[in-house]
């Protein structure tokens, strides 16, 4: 950096990831960590810096710099549920197929480490305003107008939108759980008042990018799921909420009295 000699080293008790090079004359300013004060929007910046490595605008409130980590694919919530429901079915029956193989093969030892019944790989989902938020690998919103053209979606009006360089999410706050080892209150309810919550939150300590939607590479098998299969669900789901609006109420049978 220009004007700067040496690197500013960090003050106590502060992560190595908050703390930028800057010059003797002005020192960086001092983030609090999980156990310090600090307002709860600090907090929440804290752990998206520091525990995910994901990059924050600043200001207020909190907002994710997408197209750095990850992209964003905005659909409407009924159309994304819809999407994760047919998703996980999809994803337990090909596993319950490749189990049954395996074992028919002699190898049911195997079949049974491969997890048969698990769910999709559990990339982050948010939910806020109506909306779900679907975490996507960086650079993924430039290749959703051509990928919805080879998928035959391109002609028609979808309500499937994507956020990437240069754009903003609102952060949600990090997870907690409920009172006395409860259940969080399902995030649904917060987020159709407007506020962006968690429905499936990125876990601290993994490698969030290998469970994001990319596009599949030929002769590679990733464990993250096909942007390609995602996105032809979405697209088929939005259409069906598209024409659920559209269609006009069904006038209600009325009973004749003899």
């Amino acid at each position: 950096m220009v004007g700067a000699s040496h690197p500013v080293p960090p003050a106590p008790g502060l992560p190595p990831s908050s703390v930028a090079v800057a010059s003797p004359v002005v020192p960086s300013p001092r983030r609090p960590t999980e156990n310090d004060g600090g307002s709860a929007s600090e907090r929440v910046r804290w752990w998206y810096e520091s525990v995910l490595g994901w990059p924050t605008a600043p200001g207020e409130p909190v907002r994710l710099r997408t197209g750095v980590r990850f992209d964003v694919l905005d659909v409407p919530a009924g159309a994304g549920y819809a999407t994760l429901e047919r998703l996980g079915r999809a994803e337990q029956a090909e596993r319950a197929q490749r189990a049954g193989r395996a074992e028919r093969a002699g190898r049911a030892g195997s079949a049974g480490a491969d997890g048969a019944g698990s769910p999709v790989p559990g990339f982050p989902v948010a939910v806020q305003g109506g909306r779900m938020l679907l975490l996507v690998a960086a650079g993924a919103a430039e290749e959703l107008p051509g990928l919805l053209e080879w998928l035959e979606w391109g002609s028609l009006p979808l309500d499937l939108t994507a956020v990437g360089t240069g754009g903003l999410m609102d952060a949600p706050p990090a997870p907690e759980p409920g009172p006395a080892g409860l259940p969080p209150r399902p995030p649904e309810r917060d987020g159709l008042r407007g506020a962006a919550v968690w429905l499936r939150p990125p876990v601290p300590g993994c490698e969030v990018g290998s469970s994001l939607p990319a596009l599949s590479v030929p002769g590679c098998a990733g464990t993250a799921l096909d942007l390609a299969r995602l996105v032809h669900t979405l697209a088929t789901q939005c259409h069906r909420v598209r024409l659920a609006a559209s269609d006009p109420p069904r006038a209600r049978p009325v009973a004749r009295v003899g």
